[in-house]
């Protein structure tokens, strides 16, 4: 399987099999994507998809200052300049729907009130980005939340399948449902996190489970499955998510309910490095590739991203070992636009100024040009 080949994701094809995955860049001061933030993607349209870094549902949901949303009509008209221009250039884009659960601040949320999550347990030692006591942006520490009634899930469902239709209507090719790096659907998945009773506790499986299936349903329902996809992050402990004994139960399980939705792909977000700290980097290597060859056995023809720390060769090792069908570059993107033509033609990559990830302007964020030998 060539890396520069095409693919047909769901229905949507794609130009190769290169993935730009999602990256919170905080360069929308009134929560709305701008000019410079569809010139942003269009610059990077030669990469067969690109999922948008991650957008709201909901003011509920946002843990970030200055990220583009998806849930008023001036934000849906912001993302339709962005997909036009990304159309434009010829790419293919999915808007990554996001709710934070837990990882927000009171300073965020509507009149102040708690987050909301599957519990009331604080995320121990996790930041949002929202005004310090001072009225300034900042990194502030994530405030106590409080755990939704069963009533309010089932309005946080259809607050994702609204936010699907908004994608549609925003001129998306498709949706990412955001399940991981410590979200609201794994503080959900998490039975150390979830401390429920009702029908989405802890004490079962499928209890767990059925939060992500739910959303996951009313998403398909609204737009269609070929059109939805998931990401998660087996054995990530991002914002206070602890290893539970249960995981590979839950994301076989996980897997193969995606499979069965017949979906358009899951996402995989590799944080063994994180998992495995102490082990060599074939140890790490290895237990990644058991993970994905147990997923690619759950999926069967849903398709499966891999993102991180991905290089040429990896990606190529693994389309070539049949362990994942696309390959998600995040960081090298940053800095080079250009990254498809890059890889393809064995050009060096720039490095991206880490100072400018995170809000600001244009610096580092649309002024780094294309190869020039």
């Amino acid at each position: 399987m060539a890396l520069f080949g095409e693919f047909k994701l769901g229905n949507t094809p794609l130009s190769n099999r290169i993935v730009m995955a999602p990256m919170t860049r905080s360069r929308a001061p009134d929560d709305i994507a701008t000019e410079q933030v569809a010139l942003h993607y269009t610059q990077r349209a030669t990469a067969g998809l690109i999922v948008s870094e991650g957008t709201p549902i909901s003011r509920e949901g946002q843990g970030y200052l200055f990220n583009p949303g998806i849930y008023t009509p001036e934000q849906i008209e912001g993302w339709k300049l962005v997909t036009d221009s990304v159309h434009s250039a010829g790419g293919k884009m999915f808007a990554q729907l996001w709710h934070v659960g837990r990882v927000s601040h009171t300073s965020i949320q509507i009149d102040g009130k708690a987050p909301v999550s599957a519990t009331c347990k604080p995320a121990q030692g996790a930041v949002a980005f929202g005004y310090t006591e001072n009225g300034e942006p900042g990194f502030v520490p994530t405030s106590v939340p409080r755990p939704l009634t069963t009533e309010e899930v089932a309005r946080v469902v259809e607050d994702f399948a609204q936010a699907a239709q908004n994608a549609m209507d925003a001129g998306f090719d498709g949706v990412e449902i955001h399940g991981a790096n410590g979200y609201l659907l794994e503080q959900f998945l998490n039975p150390l996190v979830n401390d429920r009773t009702d029908r989405y506790g802890a004490a079962d499986l499928q209890d767990r489970l059925r939060f992500v299936f739910d959303v996951v349903d009313a998403a398909c329902a609204r737009i269609g499955a070929d059109r939805v996809g998931i990401r998660i992050s087996p054995y990530g402990q991002l914002f206070d998510m602890p290893i539970y004994p249960e995981i590979d139960e839950t994301y076989s399980a996980l897997c193969a309910g995606m499979h069965r939705r017949g979906i358009a792909y899951v996402h995989v977000m590799d944080q063994s490095h994180f998992f495995m700290a102490g082990e060599s980097s074939a140890a790490q290597e290895q237990a990644l590739r058991e993970l994905l060859k147990q997923c690619k056995a759950e999926l069967g023809e849903t398709a499966l991203i891999l993102a991180g720390d991905m290089t040429r060769e990896r990606a190529q090792g693994l389309l070539d070992a049949n362990l994942t069908d696309l390959a998600a570059f995040g960081q090298p993107f940053i800095a080079n636009p250009d990254l498809v033509a890059r890889l393809k033609n064995g050009w060096s990559l720039a490095v991206p100024d880490r100072d400018t990830y995170y809000g600001g302007g244009a610096q580092g964020y649309i002024d780094y040009g294309p190869y020039a030998g």
